[in-house]
């Protein structure tokens, strides 16, 4: 299966950076061909200028790379930190410029005068990877878990992914390295999992 890993952290350094290479190692190891994007590394724009909201004519080639790999892709893996219950700026530019109308999604007539989303991606399933050092408890019950709405429901949900996991990690400030071990070979199992599971009835 064709998979792409996108990773959005600043620092070269970090745990984002960890786990999206075991996630990479581990999907590699079982056989399926991964593109790996570090979108800080490869000086990725997320700036969506006027002229490219008009249509895909003229995409910049690093844009158009990452639409055609999306759009053939099987499944992907998405990995940052919690900015304030959104993704970085960085993840945000990539969904406008990359998830476009008429490549991951469209709108169609709904039959009451207006219009109802349709997906067209062709991904089994998507995998997003969260890293916070805000306490689970406090992220779900005081702020009812934003990410994962607006992952499952705002973009993956409206772009017609049929399996969309999330793994919050948390907190991470003050975690061990026996616990960071254990996330890391939980991210790495949980994706060759999904990797390998049979598409959904009708999928």
């Amino acid at each position: 299966m064709r998979i792409s890993i996108v990773l959005s952290h600043p620092n070269p350094g970090s745990f984002n950076h960890a786990l999206a290479a075991a996630a990479r190692r581990a999907l590699a190891g079982a056989g399926h061909q991964v593109a790996f994007h570090d979108l800080h590394a490869e000086g990725f724009d997320p700036v969506y200028g006027a002229e490219e909201h008009r249509g895909d004519a003229g995409l910049p080639p690093l844009v158009a790379l990452h639409v055609e790999e999306i759009c053939a892709a099987g499944g992907i893996v998405i990995v940052h930190p919690n900015y304030w219950n959104r993704p970085p700026a960085m993840l945000c530019g990539w969904t406008d410029r990359v998830l476009r109308e008429g490549r991951a999604f469209r709108f169609v007539p709904d039959g009451k005068g207006g219009g109802r989303p349709e997906g067209l991606l062709r991904l089994r399933f998507a995998f997003v990877v969260t890293t916070a050092n805000t306490p689970r408890e406090v992220e779900v019950g005081h702020y009812g878990d934003p990410l994962d709405q607006h992952w499952r429901k705002v973009v993956f949900g409206l772009c017609g992914v049929p399996r969309i996991e999330r793994v919050s990690l948390t907190p991470i400030i003050t975690s061990s390295p026996e616990q960071r071990a254990a996330w890391l070979t939980e991210v790495s199992s949980m994706a060759v999992g999904l990797a390998s599971a049979k598409p959904a009835a009708g999928g």
